[in-house]
């Protein structure tokens, strides 16, 4: 019996270290998004920040026309993205993961012979989204351009995604065509 009660004595421990060490995992991706928010936001001074969630989106040409229409819960948005991870308080070219943009894939030095995953992308909000993306999303007004940021807690947590490791914090940078 008392050794049953140090196991599970040792389990609960070991499991509060485990959730200690990953909360601070995502309290350093907090730290890395809000220090890449700021020097965005120092070199566009007409960028602004929403946060919707655990998402943070930094729209670069925001007008915040509220005669436009923008993307609530149950619409759909046209987009050309690129996506990044997060590793540092910069994204570059190394970081690139996925893009709907020849030009970004150029850039970056992918080589590609398949050209057909460069055409503009539709998602619904109803869609299986990252929970990140789907925060970042809503809000956006057609031809914005724009950061959505988000910790792995709200991608794709412990799961590994391809070249994605696992707890990654993401960016996605994202140029809006239309909603509805």
């Amino acid at each position: 019996m008392r050794k049953a009660a140090l196991i599970l004595l040792a389990a609960t421990v070991s499991g509060a270290c485990t959730q200690q060490a990953l909360q601070t995992t995502y309290d350093k991706q907090i730290t890395n998004i809000e220090s890449f928010i700021s020097a965005q936001m120092k070199a566009d001074g007409s960028a602004t920040l929403t946060r919707t969630g655990g998402a943070y989106r930094l729209t670069l040409n925001d007008t915040l026309d509220p005669a436009r229409d923008s993307l609530g819960w149950n619409g759909s948005v046209t987009l050309d993205y690129a996506l990044y991870v997060l590793t540092g308080s910069s994204v570059s070219a190394q970081n690139l993961v996925a893009t709907s943009l020849e030009s970004v894939a150029d850039a970056a030095g992918w080589t590609l012979s398949d050209k057909s995953q460069f055409q503009k992308l539709t998602l619904s909000m109803q869609d299986n989204l990252l929970e990140g993306l789907k925060m970042g999303l809503y809000g956006v007004q057609p031809q914005d351009e724009a950061y959505i940021l988000f910790t792995g807690k709200y991608g794709y947590g412990s799961r590994e995604q391809g070249t994605i490791p696992a707890k990654s914090a993401l960016v996605y940078h994202v140029w809006i065509d239309s909603i509805e």
